[in-house]
């Protein structure tokens, strides 16, 4: 994490106004919330809509922050305490974190993309630390905000940052990697959440590709080739770069060539070699996501060969394809963290191939920020089932639709919508037991997390 002195912070930060008494003090890492401050932290307050972190430097010192930053619109600085006054204090966070970026000597991987971008972070980094010192982005730190955060973590020995890149609009991609300078970036595929903001999935591409303005000269872009709104964008760029591609089609770079699931993983080929990777989480969709991290330490000179060793020990974060145990011997696919049409059809394949169970169970939820065409979305989810899966639970409002299309394939008494969340505990208790899968999944707004609780 960055350690300097609060002159050195002041400098990189671009402010120039620090009381001469507190120049020499030395921080060490950043905080922004005063709950978790670390002694020597840099506390750096925000002006929010209902709280004004101002409020709490003095208690953030008190707690160990050896200084703060202070935006000198806010009236009564605490001029006894060590303060940096800078313009406004998140344009100071993202500058220090630019500064600290570039006096570091450490290769970055940038990753973005509609759906598995925290898979393919945590695959990629287990990959990587078969040879490197690897830091990744921790939890969802991936926007304006908690990329630089990420980066001002960063140790200045570590060897290569994995960074997941996210965003809501147009330009922000850009800012994130124009900040970070990445040697390789992975774009995952293209799906529709941000319809809403984007318009369409060509703006969606649009907005993703913003991600290789800023790629190093001589660095790799890696794209999942079986999408052409990818593939007719990037033969266009004009760039020293190489390029290469992962996906099910033979005409990549890298694909699988057999797939078998398994109740707690799959195992895979890939084209060009015969050895089996055993792969120890649910789906399809994931080994797309390993082959996209295969081609990332192929990049740092980790052969092919020696990358089953990776992906032994590998989990991913929380509510990602997360298989549980609750109670009575139920088994739980706990995939709630987010959802979109594209990872719904993804997470229904898992359940329809994955052996082992007598009853498989959806539980789905609404999925939010899809636009004027958000009724058609859900309602083509239910149509989409097939007669392997024994229950259907929706959740919600546009959990509705789900249910609608469903009845077209499943009978009606196979078919239950709630708009009430412990009426759907209750139901779903009654048709589970030790034999019984549930998958659960919605975007986050909805917390369905708290079905799998409940299950537990």
């Amino acid at each position: 994490m960055i350690k300097r002195t609060l002159e050195e912070v002041a400098k990189m930060a671009g402010a120039e106004d620090i009381a001469e008494f507190a120049k020499a003090i030395e921080i060490k890492g950043v905080t922004i919330d005063s709950r978790k401050i670390e002694k020597g932290n840099l506390f750096v307050p925000f002006k929010g809509e209902k709280t004004d972190g101002h409020q709490y430097v003095e208690d953030a010192i008190k707690r160990g922050a050896a200084a703060s930053f202070w935006q000198k619109d806010v009236p009564n600085p605490p001029k006894h305490l060590p303060l940096i006054y800078v313009e406004d204090t998140l344009k100071g966070i993202q500058t220090l974190a630019k500064s600290y970026r570039d006096e570091l000597s450490i290769k970055v991987v940038g990753i973005t993309g509609s759906n598995g971008k925290t898979s393919t972070k945590d695959i990629t980094t287990n990959l990587l630390s078969l040879k490197y010192k690897v830091q990744k982005t921790e939890g969802n730190y991936n926007n304006h905000l908690g990329l630089p955060l990420t980066v001002l973590n960063l140790e200045e020995d570590t060897d290569i940052a994995v960074l997941e890149m996210g965003m809501s609009g147009r330009g922000e991609i850009d800012f994130l990697t124009r900040l970070a300078e990445p040697d390789v970036v992975v774009i995952t595929n293209i799906g529709e959440s941000h319809l809403l903001d984007l318009g369409s999935r060509e703006g969606i591409a649009e907005a993703k590709l913003e991600i290789i303005n800023g790629l190093q000269n001589g660095g790799r872009i890696i794209y999942f080739g079986d999408e052409p709104l990818l593939s007719e964008r990037i033969t266009k760029i004009k760039k020293d770069t190489e390029v290469k591609t992962f996906g099910k089609s033979l005409s990549n770079d890298l694909y699988p060539v057999s797939i078998v699931q398994k109740e707690n993983g799959s195992s895979f080929t890939i084209n060009g070699l015969t050895k089996q990777f055993e792969l120890p989480v649910l789906g399809d969709h994931n080994i797309l996501n390993a082959l996209a991290a295969m081609l990332v330490a192929e990049y740092f000179q980790i052969p092919f060969e020696e990358m089953d060793q990776g992906f032994k020990n590998l989990t991913l974060t929380n509510m990602r394809m997360e298989l549980l145990e609750g109670e009575n011997g139920v088994h739980i696919i706990n995939d709630a963290y987010n959802a979109s049409p594209t990872s719904m059809l993804a997470a229904i394949n898992v359940l329809e191939n994955l052996p082992g169970f007598k009853k498989k169970i959806i539980v789905f939820g609404d999925m939010l920020e899809l636009g004027p065409e958000e009724e058609r979305y859900h309602h083509e989810v239910g149509t989409s089932l097939s007669e392997e899966i024994d229950y259907v639970f929706t959740y919600g409002k546009l959990g509705l639709f789900i249910a609608e299309g469903a009845k077209k394939i499943l009978p009606e008494n196979r078919v239950f919508p709630f708009t009430d969340k412990e009426e759907l505990i209750a139901a779903l208790n009654k048709k589970i037991d030790q034999e019984t899968v549930v998958l659960v999944k919605a975007s986050r707004g909805m917390r369905l997390e708290e079905v799998v609780r409940a299950l537990q």
